[in-house]
């Protein structure tokens, strides 16, 4: 079985890059749309397609021929014949909403519930595309900022203080007053308010954070966000959550309930195979703050910034609890190869520098590599090889049995 070269779909998102993806692929820059996300996985919103001795196929299609020859057996067993992730290139040039995803129970039940009510699955204002959950890990490409869960109590009164409006001041008593516990009320008074008090109170933020914009990140981000989105209370987001910002090549997890916003930058995104999101503010799309309130865990969350771990010679990867994907990486030099082992889950391997070829079989059967490729690699190939200076992102399903 061979190595399948992928063809991909591109995402137009309004808050999508001109330029970081088009460059990515060897594409004419700027691109005359937003190039916002380039997937590459089974996903029907954007299925990915390889070209293969019957002609043009999906890889869904090709899965469907031969499941436990692409996915491996163990794969196959545990995820019903299907590829359990996405993976994606997450271009951003303007921040994205602040949302939340849910867990498996919780999109079982909204999924069904959206069926019964016979909403479209493509319509704008559909919370739930799919029955599943959606953890995922982001690794920076570029420098990468982001929100990502709540600060501790303490740490947000002391950073909203100073721009706090004051339809929201009671709802900041109560937060220092009840710590942790005042969170979730501060939030939902927040995300609630009417559309007068909204612009009001937006107002009152902008005026008093433009003169502390440059003493911390934390104030220049809200002038950024109430620029992007006049009249969201999202733009208080940076002071209530924990504003990151990764510097290329590190990582951070996102598990189901998590608030979180990405903010701008390039990075690798690796999830589970679904696309369901509820949003509560800081964009143009369906926002649903009560569905939100219910899916987000209100609590104090540490960020935990993933360093990439030696797997072995060019390969490193990130500690990751999800089930359904590991992400790697593999760096090669011309002195240097990669050799994979001869057991692994399904792959897709996507080059973001240098150029050379991915080896296989035992007459040396190879395919060329450069930037912006990507590959699927089958899990009954066996072993194969990586030469020349590469950079490949790798997306697979951890084995728990330790072989297919």
């Amino acid at each position: 079985m061979p190595i399948y070269r992928l063809e991909n779909v591109i995402q137009p998102y309004a808050w999508g890059s001109t330029t970081a993806i088009a460059d990515l692929l060897g594409l004419p820059a700027p691109s005359l749309e937003p190039q916002a996300e380039l997937w590459m996985g089974t996903h029907p919103k954007g299925p990915s397609s390889v070209v293969s001795n019957a002609g043009r196929i999906s890889v869904q299609q090709l899965i469907e021929r031969n499941p436990h020859d692409i996915l491996g057996p163990e794969t196959a067993v545990r995820f019903g014949n299907a590829l359990p992730y996405l993976f994606k290139v997450l271009a951003a040039a303007r921040p994205l909403s602040i949302q939340a995803h849910p867990s498996k129970a919780q999109a079982k039940a909204g999924f069904s519930r959206e069926n019964r009510e016979g909403k479209p699955l493509d319509a704008p204002d559909r919370n739930y595309r799919d029955g599943n959950h959606k953890p995922e890990i982001i690794c920076a490409l570029t420098p990468f900022w982001g929100l990502n869960g709540f600060r501790s109590a303490s740490a947000a009164v002391k950073l909203l203080a100073p721009v706090c409006p004051g339809v929201l001041e009671a709802g900041l008593q109560g937060m220092t007053a009840s710590r942790e516990q005042g969170l979730k009320p501060f939030f939902t008074a927040m995300m609630t308010l009417s559309d007068g008090q909204r612009r009001a109170a937006a107002l009152e933020v902008l005026d008093r954070a433009a003169p502390r914009a440059d003493s911390s990140p934390v104030y220049r981000w809200m002038l950024d966000l109430a620029h992007a989105y006049p009249a969201d209370m999202g733009i208080l987001g940076p002071a209530l959550m924990n504003l990151v910002c990764l510097s290329p090549g590190q990582a951070m997890y996102l598990p189901a309930g998590q608030l979180h916003a990405y903010l701008g930058g390039v990075g690798i995104e690796l999830m589970a195979n679904s696309d369901n999101v509820l949003r509560g503010g800081l964009t143009p799309k369906h926002v649903d703050v009560p569905e939100l309130l219910r899916v987000v865990r209100f609590a104090e969350t540490p960020v935990r910034i993933l360093e990439p771990v030696s797997l072995g010679p060019c390969e490193s990867g990130f500690d990751c609890p999800a089930e359904e994907f590991s992400l790697g990486r593999i760096e090669t030099t011309r002195d240097k190869e990669y050799v994979s082992p001869s057991t692994r889950s399904v792959e897709i391997l996507l080059c973001t520098a240098g150029q050379g070829r991915l080896v296989h079989g035992g007459r040396g059967e190879s395919l060329s590599v450069k930037k912006g490729d990507s590959f699927l690699v089958p899990a009954s190939l066996g072993s194969y090889s990586v030469r020349g200076s590469v950079t490949l992102y790798r997306a697979a399903v951890p084995l728990t049995s330790g072989h297919q």
